[in-house]
């Protein structure tokens, strides 16, 4: 592996204004602080958005100068926006369209087009970035919602790169996210990368089900197949840098701090919140909730305080003005309405902390709220958690990521007051061993799980994904391999051709009875049958009725039915095992019940076999009655001497012992072929290429697990090969 570039929207650097020059410094919080204990102990380059000191415009004459500073100091990669395209790309479509949309706030999401298209020009600025510095056994980590587009945009200019992707807020349910006019294009963004990451498997369910209702593509154990190329999708819940937070006490700076603050509060017992001032986490929520709890327990005034640490965000943003407005009065109606002389019952401060203040808040709090409404992970929880001694309670909303993974802290539903409210007392009233119990296990959960073990798995991940991308892209049907088959179809004399129809001559259909061979596919048929070297099988699921009326009067044998029945050039219809339809009675009403329970599905009845499709059904609602029902007839049929045979969106009862290689195998076993070839889409063609002799070749359209030789992307890539050996 080659060096790691990390991709972002901001840099971890802070550009400041200072006696007339800029200057650079590490930036606090966000990302950059999460990942700097990882990503300085690598080969590693940061590319990102770099904003001047004070709103100032970096003339094209300073890039130069500024990229090179970066380079040399930090190791970064500056990425310019002109101020009017970084308004509607960050403050327009990444904040006031994305984030509410994701954060389930759908009320104050707005659809702009001038935001849409300033959000492509950008990630198009921060494809041109990373081109100008990729080389070729670079891994490429892209972060966030502000870069939904740029996997895909990088994956059309490198084919070949490693790239992974993580979100770190929530991805929303699809009825949530259909919303959005430009959700396609998101998702194909999205799906360029090679591995793409969430916090948690309600994040990863809810992306796999707007793939595959938006875009149609099914994941087979969270991998999504597009064209050549594989996304896996999993999750990854973020560490923290713990030993940075679980030693941080020990510091003489962050001992000061704890000294003031308890001599600040004197002898009361500290309930703490810290956030971002968003309307996502909950602040006016965790104050009506404390107003509540002051209101039903008097026996506390004067005994707690609530410590605010609010910190602004997006001031210019009337939401965010309202917000503080509305928090503001809060505070001073809960402060009126309880407080007296030497008591106030809230501690406000608006504004960052550093980090030692931040890290003593922690240490002294017995009780920590972190209640978000709706929050991709949140890493307060766990801050909290590793600088505490062992002591302190937390109170966690379930909407929050985190709460998957610290389950031993009091979790409430941030919308319910009262439950909140009595979460308060819960926490403190909570006996001593209670609460170091319940601290240790979380503690040595952080511990184990850090932000190194987080980055790590994920690079790891990412890297197995791109050495199994290598296996299969050498099995892909390339010119150079179509010319290696072509020479030996025309070097040999007798030559086996297995063909299965549908999902390989002519593509699916919503209803069966509409894949009539076109014209043009006749004409190739007949093509290759003309040749005297050549005997050609269609091996197909569909009944022998219908493939007689539509290729009977070629020059070709059948095998229909997944191989019951079999019909060699000439010669009359066979079938390979008895067939009865006696069975029929007691199946059908079990099929016919999901027809009903199905919307889009069908029922088709063959001359032995019942077959239950659902290509035209919901496209989750389908795979989950499929299973249903597959499990229905296994029990129904284990002493009917019948199988369930499952292929490309169908279930097919019939009698047992039938599969396609069975069948070929009589044309297999006939004679020494020099050539043989057979083509077919999916599990049912699995038994046709298992029965192969070596030397065989064979070509599965569309890229899974599969016993063939090579992959095809789709119908129109074999029927150009077979073109060509026809010619």
């Amino acid at each position: 592996m080659g060096r790691l570039l990390i991709v972002s929207n901001r840099l971890p650097v802070t550009a400041r204004a200072e006696d007339g020059h800029v200057v650079l410094e590490p930036s606090i919080g966000g990302l950059a602080t999460g990942l700097a204990s990882f990503y300085r102990n690598c080969d590693s380059r940061w590319i990102g958005w770099y904003e001047p000191p004070n709103g100032s415009v970096v003339e094209p004459q300073e890039r130069e100068s500024v990229a090179a500073r970066l380079d040399a100091e930090y190791a970064c990669t500056p990425v310019f926006i002109p101020p009017d395209e970084a308004a509607a790309y960050y403050e327009g479509f990444a904040n006031a369209t994305l984030w509410p949309i994701f954060h389930y706030f759908t009320q104050f999401a707005r659809f702009e087009d001038e935001w849409w298209e300033a959000y492509v020009s950008v990630n198009r600025r921060f494809r041109d970035a990373v081109l100008s510095v990729a080389q070729e056994d670079d891994t490429i980590w892209i972060h966030d919602y502000h870069l939904l587009l740029l996997p895909g945009m990088l994956r059309e200019s490198l084919p070949s790169a490693s790239i992974g992707f993580f979100l770190h807020v929530p991805f929303p349910s699809f009825e949530i996210f259909r919303m959005l006019p430009w959700r396609t294009e998101l998702l194909h963004g999205v799906l360029g990368a090679d591995l793409i990451g969430f916090h948690t498997y309600d994040y990863v369910r809810h992306f796999l089900s707007s793939v595959l209702r938006l875009t149609g593509y099914e994941h087979v154990l969270g991998e999504v197949s597009v064209g050549h190329h594989r996304a896996k999708v999993d999750a990854f819940p973020m560490g923290i840098d713990y030993q940075t937070y679980a030693t941080a006490r020990e510091r003489p700076e962050v001992q000061a701090e704890i000294s003031r603050i308890r001599e600040n509060v004197g002898g009361m017992r500290v309930i703490l919140s810290v956030d971002r001032l968003d309307y996502t986490k909950g602040v006016i929520q965790r104050l009506e909730a404390y107003d509540c709890f002051l209101e039903e327990n008097p026996q506390f005034h004067g005994k707690v305080i609530l410590a605010l640490l609010a910190v602004p965000s997006r001031t210019d943003v009337h939401q965010y003005q309202r917000l503080k407005r509305h928090l503001d009065e809060l505070i001073g109606r809960i402060s009126g309405k309880y407080g007296f002389l030497d008591w106030s019952p809230i501690q406000y401060q608006s504004g960052s902390a550093p980090f030692e203040t931040l890290a003593a808040l922690y240490a002294t709090a017995e009780v920590i709220l972190v209640t978000p409404l709706r929050d991709g992970m949140n890493l307060i929880a766990k801050e909290y958690v590793a600088a505490q001694e062992g002591e302190g309670v937390l109170i966690l909303s379930e909407m929050a990521g985190v709460a998957n993974e610290l389950g031993e802290a009091i979790v409430v539903n941030p919308y319910n007051r009262s439950e909140m409210a009595a979460a308060f007392v819960t926490a403190l009233d909570m006996p001593l061993e209670e609460r170091r119990d319940r601290m240790a296990a979380m503690k040595e959960r952080l511990r184990r799980y850090d932000v190194t073990r987080w980055a790590s798995d994920f690079l790891d991940a990412l890297a197995s994904m791109r050495t199994e991308e290598a296996e299969l892209r050498s099995k892909l049907l390339t010119a150079t391999a179509e010319e290696r088959l072509e020479a030996e179809y025309r070097g040999a004399e007798r030559r086996l051709i297995l063909l299965d129809y549908d999902g390989t001559l002519v593509t699916f259909t919503r209803r069966p009875s509409a894949a009539k061979p076109d014209p043009a596919l006749l004409d190739l048929l007949v093509d290759l049958t003309s040749d005297p070297k050549n005997e050609v099988v269609i091996v197909s699921g569909r009944d022998r009725i219908t493939m007689a009326q539509w290729l009977g009067r070629l020059d070709v044998a059948l095998i229909t039915d997944h191989g019951a029945w079999v019909k060699e050039r000439g010669g009359d219809w066979e079938a390979l095992v008895p067939l009865t339809s006696d069975w029929k009675d007691s199946v059908r009403p079990v099929l016919e019940r999901f027809v009903d329970r199905t919307p889009g599905a069908l029922l088709e009845e063959k001359e032995f076999s019942l077959v239950w499709h659902y290509r035209a059904a919901d496209p989750l609602i389908g795979p989950l009655r499929a299973r249903e029902l597959r499990d229905s007839l296994e029990h129904l049929t284990g002493n009917l001497d019948l199988g369930v045979l499952e292929g490309n969106k169908v279930l097919e009862v019939k009698n047992a012992g039938i599969n396609k290689g069975r069948a070929a195998s009589l044309w297999l076993s006939k004679e020494p072929w020099d050539f043989i070839l057979a083509v077919g889409d999916d599990r049912t063609d699995e038994d046709l290429f298992a029965a192969l002799p070596e030397g065989a070749c064979s070509i599965r359209v569309g890229w899974a697990t599969s016993k063939a030789t090579f992959y095809a992307d789709q119908v129109a890539d074999v029927r150009r090969l077979l073109t060509k050996l026809a010619r």
